[in-house]
């Protein structure tokens, strides 16, 4: 399966901004006078000013020249200073593609956290780039893996670091530079006040915010809503989300969308936490016992991410990676355990069979529950390794979200292959 994630959503198009989605792709579109967004999977905004480009974010390395191209239909100007929102492989690692021949070395500005994950991504780019297929339904030979060689090498570094705010003047534009923990701890918010624009990084990407990616770091809702209130005050007349289209114009639904998306997370960590606080349950009483706010808005559909998994960030936090479960404090090797519980069953082909029975009964994730322990009893059984497939493939089908959809389908793939998932 591919580990492209743009290979999934060809079928959406160039679509107009007001169709946006995360994976809308298009532009460029001038969304103020010189300032120019485009987005292939994440996006770019180019800023011309009169002493060059000031680009916020770069790309992916493979996408790059695309985005590129569609900045250079409207202007050659040389690239003086690129802004990285975060240092995300989508956002950071593009920037050879917008320097133009000849051209001085731009500035290049992030967050002062950004080196150390650049340098995270090179010390562990077998294990992201096994994350990263998985994340998008498929297993990774690491000797064949493009995503693996992406993290083994580093993008072009800053050149200069900040901590909490800066600004800076390029060819008499004003940029303002605001820090906030959010999807990544190095994260940055950019604000044009002159041209009124908007430039959110992953803090906005027009869908549920992305924090409780399951395989990922530790993400900061409560930081995260701050800083969408922030961004609320400013009054922008033009949104530019680190994914999808832009929001030209319309400085009120600006503002609607990053308030409501801040008063979602705000109630989820309350929530969670006043659950917690509770005699601190074991952390799946915690997701269970949680009331999900209402998010009807589009912009808060979970199609990439999920409430249920921005719970377990928060317990992550506040409470520790320890489930609750006595058993799994110093667990027993999974596969012992799964041996036991394929005995019991009268062997793994009988257990895989007892979770076929189940999920025809409705009981889709007590099944998943078996149908892991049949796998890691027998994984060689063609047999086993075809019923923990076919569950998969059904529970993949019933998700919503990006994130459970298609770490689903990695499961089925990888037990078609005769391994378990992890």
């Amino acid at each position: 399966m591919s580990e492209n994630p743009t290979e999934q959503f060809q079928s959406l198009g160039n679509r107009p901004p007001e169709e946006a989605t995360f994976f809308w792709g298009g532009g460029p579109i001038e969304v103020a006078p010189r300032t120019f967004f485009q987005c292939a999977f994440s996006s770019c905004t180019g800023f011309e000013t009169d002493d060059g480009l000031v680009l916020v974010d770069t790309g992916l390395a493979r996408l790059a020249p695309n985005l590129a191209a569609r900045l250079r239909k409207r202007t050659q100007a040389p690239v003086h200073t690129a802004i990285y929102t975060h240092g995300h492989v989508d956002h950071a690692y593009g920037l050879d593609a917008f320097v133009l021949p000849g051209q001085a070395a731009p500035r290049v500005i992030a967050h002062r956290a950004v080196p150390d994950r650049f340098a995270r991504y090179v010390q562990t780019a077998g294990h992201n780039a096994a994350v990263n297929a998985r994340q998008f339904g498929g297993t990774v030979n690491l000797a064949n893996s493009a995503a693996y060689e992406s993290f083994r090498v580093a993008p072009t570094p800053p050149t200069q670091l900040y901590d909490d705010r800066l600004e800076l003047e390029v060819g008499g534009v004003r940029f303002e530079l605001f820090h906030a923990r959010g999807e990544t701890d190095d994260h940055t918010w950019v604000w044009c006040p002159e041209r009124g624009v908007l430039c959110t990084g992953d803090l906005f990407i027009w869908v549920m915010p992305n924090a409780g990616n399951p395989q990922k770091a530790q993400r900061y809702p409560w930081d995260w809503a701050r800083a969408l209130r922030a961004m609320a005050a400013l009054g922008a007349t033009s949104l530019c989300p680190g994914h999808g289209g832009p929001v030209v114009g319309d400085p009120e639904k600006i503002r609607q969308m990053l308030l409501s998306s801040a008063e979602f997370l705000d109630a989820l960590v309350a929530r969670t936490l006043a659950v917690l606080e509770d005699g601190s349950p074991p952390h799946v009483d915690v997701v269970r016992r949680v009331e999900i706010p209402p998010h009807d808005a589009a912009w808060l559909r979970p199609l990439y991410d999920e409430a249920e998994f921005i719970i377990r960030n928060v317990i992550r936090y506040y409470g520790g990676w320890w489930s609750g479960r006595p058993s799994e404090l110093k667990p027993s090797p999974r596969q012992a355990v799964a041996r036991e519980f394929a005995a019991i069953a009268g062997g793994a082909r009988a257990l895989a069979e007892r979770a076929e029975r189940i999920a025809a009964a409705g009981e889709l994730r007590t099944a998943c529950h078996l149908a892991d322990s049949a796998l890691e009893a027998d994984p060689h059984d063609a047999g086993v390794r075809e019923i923990v497939a076919a569950l998969y493939e059904q529970r993949a089908a019933g998700e919503s979200s990006l994130m459970a959809r298609n770490l689903f389908r990695a499961a089925a793939a990888y037990a078609r292959e005769g391994r378990p998932f992890a």
